[in-house]
């Protein structure tokens, strides 16, 4: 896959697998919609022209402020093909959150839900709206049925804006970052290619879409690699088990990707059982820590280990463990193809000693050119070309990355400097332990105390004076 943008990509893609099936939609665990390559292709056309015929232009933003659906699906990629922007949000966000995002934004067009239509005419006025009826099936919403399905004449180059998400940081109002045609081309084809995503994988996706994780990790790859994604309208224990126990020809997934939190639930729902999942080649995780004790549990719960890896908003994916090869639980695996890494002293920006901590420094042709409307965020997040990840790491002698921390999450107490992951991590060790969240609190003496948030595993007695010990 050679292609410089994404909407290449996923064109070349459609071309290629024209009559396979390119997503399956499950509305509680029941298959309601199928489209085949060809079928999403012009469905992105079609939408396409619909939101020409509604002023959008190259550049433009348009919100997609809906539940996730095909519908949601389809005018991502038909965005794409006229080089607009999606700006994806959670269709949970209130009022107080949207008024924000919506005047950041700046949209020229916004999709909800029709229960959202009136909170987003209010706040905002200069939008085109347009209504979707999620619940309904999709050939039955019926949006711009009417217009040309003709192929979408573009000039799109890899520096164009293609996507904004926003990331929230610990202090001040959530980022939007700026993902071009080039970003979005460059991660999907260093997944397909690690991971060896193929036009065989089907995909269980139960990730959101308004997040980087189950939008461009999940659903572009296994799009780009003309792969079969089983997408779920929402995350259930019981749903998401029953999918994956499938193993029909035409129900069966490969590849699952996930939070920790998603596999702890899954895994808890499943208690002393122990179900069939052989036929699943790759299951992942990310988007947070995955315990070491987690890493055991999934590898005996499911029968394979699971890949950890590393991403951000800003960035696409940057490490990931081996497919093939040693699978280090706590570490966050190599650096992807194309990524240059340094790991630096964030006050004297002097590159550490390997296996000292330091703050990640990356430079990709996946990496954000910037914040949306935030010159000084953006200027502060880099520094001579290098990306400042905020994020504390270190690497091992085979060559394996580790995160130790965020340096906002740094506790200083007393002068010392002390990590907050790192006292979560020996209090998870903890027999009875189910997780824990530690922050500094203020203190008139020492500056900050360490202070931790325990939630205890089903009937554990461990106490409070135990954990501290």
């Amino acid at each position: 896959m050679s292609q410089t943008t994404f909407t290449d990509g996923f064109e070349t893609a459609c071309e290629t697998y024209k009559d396979a099936a390119a997503v399956t939609f499950l509305r509680q665990g029941k298959p309601e919609t199928t489209l085949s390559y060809q079928q999403l292709n012009g469905g992105a056309d079609r939408m396409a022209h619909g939101f020409m015929d509604m002023g959008v232009e190259k550049g433009d933003r348009v919100a997609l402020f809906m539940a996730k659906s095909p519908a949601f699906v389809v005018a991502h990629l038909a965005l794409q093909k006229i080089g607009a922007i999606s700006v994806p949000l959670n269709p949970g966000f209130k009022r107080s959150e949207m008024a924000y995002l919506l005047n950041d934004a700046d949209p020229r067009v916004v999709l909800c839900d029709p229960d959202k239509e009136g909170m987003v005419a209010d706040l905002c006025p200069g939008a085109r709206i347009q209504s979707i009826d999620a619940s309904l099936p999709y050939p039955q919403a019926g949006l711009f049925s009417s217009t040309d399905a003709a192929p979408v004449s573009r000039d799109l180059s890899p520096d164009d804006p293609a996507l904004i998400i926003y990331t929230s940081g610990t202090t001040g109002n959530p980022k939007g970052a700026i993902l071009t045609q080039g970003n979005l081309a460059h991660d999907a084809k260093n997944i397909i290619d690690i991971w060896e995503i193929s036009s065989s994988d089907a995909l269980c996706h139960a990730l959101p879409l308004f997040h980087i994780h189950g939008l461009c990790f999940a659903l572009h790859t296994i799009l780009l690699a003309g792969g079969r994604a089983m997408v779920l309208d929402a995350f259930s224990p019981d749903v998401v088990l029953d999918v994956l126990s499938r193993k029909d020809a035409d129900a069966a997934c490969t590849v699952f990707m996930a939070v920790p939190a998603m596999y702890a639930k899954l895994m808890d729902k499943l208690g002393d059982r122990r179900p069939d999942f052989s036929h699943i080649r790759l299951w992942t995780s990310g988007s947070a820590p995955l315990l070491v004790k987690e890493f055991e549990r999934i590898r005996e719960v499911f029968g394979k280990e699971p890949v950890e890896r590393e991403g951000m908003s800003e960035t696409g994916m940057n490490f990931s463990n081996p497919v093939w090869g040693e699978r280090k639980a706590g570490s966050i695996g190599a650096p992807l193809p194309g990524l240059d890494v340094r790991i630096v002293n964030p006050e004297t920006f002097q590159d550490v000693e390997p296996g000292q901590v330091g703050e990640l420094w990356l430079k990709s042709p996946s990496i954000t050119p910037g914040y949306w409307r935030k010159p000084k965020e953006t200027a502060d997040a880099f520094h001579d070309g290098w990306f400042r990840t905020g994020d504390l790491g270190k690497v091992d002698a085979d060559g394996y990355y580790y995160l130790t921390d965020r340096i906002k999450h740094i506790i200083i107490t007393g002068g010392e400097n002390v990590s907050a992951k790192e006292v979560e991590t020996v209090i998870d060790g903890v027999d009875g332990v189910a997780e824990s969240s530690v922050v500094g609190v203020p203190d008139p003496k020492w500056g900050e105390k360490v202070a931790a948030a325990v939630k205890l595993a089903p009937g554990a007695g461990v106490s409070a004076d135990a954990i501290i010990a």
